[in-house]
């Protein structure tokens, strides 16, 4: 089972929602969506999250045992 790491990233970062949608070309919705993983992050807007966050993009997601 894997576990997203993307809302606490977010938060820890101290960026905008808005901003980080802004930036990914996409909504805030759609940006929740990824946060709460009801979505897969396509890899293109994960590659430009991580760089946003200053985080590789393995921290995104992390395997729970």
């Amino acid at each position: 089972m894997w576990k997203c790491n993307i809302e606490i990233l977010i938060t820890n970062s101290g960026l905008r929602k808005d901003f980080i949608a802004q930036k990914l070309n996409t909504t805030t919705r759609q940006l929740r969506k990824y946060e709460k993983f009801e979505l897969y992050i396509p890899m293109e807007k994960a590659l430009m999250l991580a760089k946003l966050l200053e985080v590789k993009v393995d921290d995104l997601y992390e395997k729970e045992e």
